[in-house]
């Protein structure tokens, strides 16, 4: 097996297309080492912070109901890193409850979680492969911009980002002639266990190779982010999927993409690593901190239910549970999750908002919504 010295490392090299030059990454199903003393430290510092999460969703009771708002938060900021405007509380509202002028913002966001969630599921049957990637790219782009540019197939033509054409791109990604080889042996370093990469390292190098390969015509930002999280969960770094590095990538998104574009111009993946490492560490402990919250915020809500609400504290128990769930609701939903009449669900309602647990959104006083305001403030 041929090694790769990450000091010496070439990403690649450029080929004459019709008018422009497309890059050509170098395969990286290869054992790569260094002698750099700081990856090793971040790698460390990074897999201690992954694990200390996943140690401690374990002891989080119903976890699956946080996953939720965590899932709905990386669909809102990676499709946001492509231009999408939806908020998180839109993101959780029902279609008819969205402005049409917003309606297409909105039905990226709902995609992306449809993606990720059926990817998840994919994984007990499927291992992570091109095949899983192209099945969540096909529902990503299912009735919205993008359902035309080959939703679910590797491209057959040229794509390039930035600019109006290949020929005054900011970066041009190999021809389309590359792209199953390029994928296959992508594929392959993920699996491969005759080598001895650490996962974190490999997650690090798949996602730049991805992302340079840009086998779609559309999405491949979105698909790629999601990659990094199927693989953590897909080697067992992580129990549900918590970690999504998105929020690190958009808070200085210009440096993301210079750090992916300095491997390409400078031959340059020690940089990457050790800014994709400190990402992992920073949100990894970040999602920690949210899920300690979270716990200490149900408790404190708990308490109040149990001490001031009387008659209903069944009731509002239930409810509280279910907003956990699906933060944004109206009447008619507490009805049917607490089995209550219009009367009795308003009054449960009215209660949450006196404790300022529930805040009204609309202003009206016919078909209000309401929502989980204190939760929702958690992932902003």
């Amino acid at each position: 097996m041929k090694e790769i010295q990450l000091e010496t490392f070439k990403s690649g090299h450029f080929e004459q297309g019709r008018g422009y030059k497309y890059f050509v990454p170098e395969p990286i199903n290869r054992q790569w080492r260094w002698n750099d003393p700081q990856v090793n430290h971040l790698l460390e510092r990074a897999s201690i912070q992954l694990g200390e999460l996943n140690s401690f969703a374990r002891l989080v009771p119903n976890i699956d109901l946080f996953i939720h708002l965590h899932v709905t938060k990386e669909a809102v900021i990676s499709s946001r890193i492509e231009g999408t405007q939806t908020r998180i509380d839109e993101a959780l509202l029902h279609e008819e409850d969205i402005l049409p002028e917003r309606r297409d913002d909105w039905l990226e966001v709902q995609n992306y979680t449809k993606a990720l969630n059926e990817a998840m599921a994919e994984l007990d049957t499927l291992p992570l492969s091109s095949r899983l990637i192209k099945k969540a790219h096909a529902v990503l782009l299912e009735g919205v911009r993008g359902e035309h540019r080959l939703p679910g197939e590797f491209r057959s033509s040229q794509n390039w980002i930035g600019g109006s054409s290949p020929a005054d791109a900011i970066f041009v990604p190999p021809s389309e002639k590359y792209v199953d080889e390029l994928m296959d042996d992508l594929e392959n370093f993920l699996h491969n266990e005759e080598i001895f990469v650490p996962d974190l390292v490999r997650t690090g190098i798949a996602h730049y190779q991805f992302e340079t390969i840009h086998p779609f015509l559309d999405g491949n930002g979105r698909i790629g982010r999601l990659l990094i999280t199927l693989y953590l969960v897909s080697r067992g770094l992580l129990d549900r999927p918590l970690l999504y590095l998105s929020a690190y990538f958009e808070k200085k998104k210009e440096l993301y993409y210079d750090n992916l574009m300095r491997v390409r111009t400078n031959n340059d993946m020690l940089h990457w690593l050790k800014y994709f490492l400190i990402g992992v560490e920073e949100t990894a402990r970040q999602a920690a901190s949210t899920l300690r919250s979270v716990i200490a915020q149900k408790k404190e809500i708990e308490e109040r239910i149990n001490n001031q609400f009387g008659r209903r504290i069944r009731q509002g128990t239930k409810l509280l549970q279910y907003l956990y769930q699906d933060p944004i609701i109206q009447i008619k939903d507490v009805q049917r999750v607490c089995e209550l009449t219009p009367k009795s669900a308003g009054e449960l309602v009215n209660l949450f908002v006196e404790e300022q647990v529930l805040i009204e959104l609309t202003g009206q006083t016919r078909n209000r919504v309401f929502a989980f305001g204190k939760y929702l403030d958690l992932f902003r």
